[in-house]
Formats: C-alpha cells, sequence, structure tokens
C-alpha cells in the first residue's frame, strides 16, 4: 500500500468515524447557523446598515473553532484512554496521517459551516459582497482553523476523555464571547476590548472584518505576525508533547 493511499484511508475513515456521530456533527453544524440567524438576521438592530455582514464574519469565525477544537481534543482523549493512540503508534502508520485525518475532518466541517452561514447571509440576510470578499473570507476562515486544530490536539494529549468535553466548553464559550463574536467587540467593556486581544478567535474575526471594512483599524500585519506566532508556539508546545505521550521519535 502506497504511502498516499495510507493518508487518504486514514483520513476518510476519520471522517466517516465524525460523521456517524451525531452529537458531533448536530451542534457543530446547527449552532452557528441558528445564532447567526437569530442574532445576525431576524434580530438584527433596525437601519443598522452591514450588521448581517458584520456578524456574518465573527459567527463563522465562531462555526469554525468548535469542530476543530472538539475533534482534536475529544477523539485523541478517546483515543488515548481506549489505547487507539499506542495501537495506531505501533502499527505501520505514519503518526503524521492521524494527525491530518483529523484536520482534513476540521477542514471538511469548517466548510459545511461556512457554506451554510454564506448561503444564509447571501439570501435572507442579504448581503451583498464582492465574489473576492466570499471567497478571501472563506479562504481566511479555513486557514484559521489551525490555531484552534492545535488548542484541541493540547488538550486532548493532555485531558482524560471525561474531562475534555468540559474543559473544551470552558475555554470555546468564553473566548468567542470576550473576542466579540457574539456581540460587537465595540459592545463589550473597554478591558473586555483589551482582554480580546489575547485569543487567536479575535485577530482571525479582524482579519475577515477587515474585507468589510469593519474591523478596530489596527494593522492587518500585526493580526497576522499575532496569529503566525500563536501558531508556532502552539505547534511547539504540540510537538513537545505529542512526542512525550504518544512516544514519537
Amino acid at each position: 500500500m502506497s504511502t498516499l493511499t495510507i493518508y487518504q484511508k486514514e483520513a476518510w475513515y476519520d471522517l466517516i468515524s465524525v460523521w456517524r456521530t451525531p452529537g458531533f456533527v448536530l451542534p457543530a453544524l446547527t449552532f452557528p447557523v441558528v445564532f447567526y440567524l437569530f442574532f445576525g438576521v431576524l434580530f438584527s438592530p433596525s437601519g443598522a446598515a452591514g450588521h448581517a455582514a458584520y456578524m456574518l464574519v465573527t459567527y463563522s469565525c465562531f462555526g469554525i473553532m468548535g469542530p476543530a477544537m472538539f475533534n482534536f481534543a475529544m477523539n485523541i482523549a478517546s483515543d488515548r484512554a481506549q489505547g487507539w493512540l499506542t495501537l495506531k503508534r505501533l502499527s505501520p502508520m505514519p503518526v503524521s496521517a492521524y494527525l491530518l485525518a483529523k484536520m482534513i475532518t476540521s477542514l471538511v466541517f469548517a466548510l459545511l459551516i461556512i457554506v451554510l452561514l454564506f448561503s444564509i447571509a447571501a439570501t435572507v440576510g442579504e448581503v451583498r459582497l464582492y465574489h473576492s470578499q466570499w471567497l478571501s473570507l472563506a479562504l481566511i476562515m479555513l486557514l484559521g482553523t489551525l490555531p484552534f486544530a492545535l488548542i484541541g490536539l493540547l488538550l486532548g494529549l493532555t485531558l482524560t476523555d471525561k474531562a475534555a468535553p468540559g474543559v473544551v466548553n470552558l475555554l470555546y464559550l468564553p473566548m468567542a464571547f470576550l473576542s466579540g463574536l457574539w456581540l460587537p467587540i465595540h459592545l463589550l467593556p473597554q478591558f473586555l476590548q483589551q482582554l480580546a486581544w489575547l485569543w487567536p478567535s479575535y485577530h482571525l474575526s479582524q482579519l475577515g472584518l477587515k474585507l468589510l471594512a469593519r474591523d478596530q483599524g489596527y494593522p492587518l500585519e500585526l493580526h497576522l505576525l499575532i496569529l503566525v506566532l500563536t501558531t508556532a508556539v502552539l505547534t511547539i508546545l504540540s510537538l513537545l508533547i505529542f512526542r512525550r505521550f504518544a512516544g514519537v521519535k
């Protein structure tokens, strides 16, 4: 069996395994869609032009965070607890195929969420963007899944399978709120707006909002630099912990 075939099969089986878990699929796909439909479209302030477009960006960011964090954290913690991670490590399959498969699954769910949100925004929300803006926003969000996947990987490698879901929620939901993903960031108290700089979700949403000229006005390069540095630090920590817990050499 070729190396490419191994990667393909691992990615396909991981996607099928997750897709057959309604407890993961339904919340991952419905929560961001329902929240955006209510708070971004139906209950948007009267006369607030661009509100649906603004919330499209923030809820897209909110939507892609969940599958990446939960897929890595819960499934890796479960694989550790049940011995599957040890079995895969002892098999001829490359460890990178295991991790890449989960990344591909996260990207598939992120793409589905983006398509659903964009469809609602363009029809019900009457959001009008240039084709380049739609494509650029989708690309930013897909690339933006990486730091959240790394956060999920760190949690999955350090938490038990029972603790992982609760800890992810404790991190995921406050991060979304403090980043201004549920409410426009300028509506938060000033000290919370300053704390938003700690979260990759804030910088990702600002990149998306900059496409619409509705960001807070900080330089694009600054948000990119912080995201790149955050991703680099998370990658190094993930590699170190993965080598320690999974015995990778």
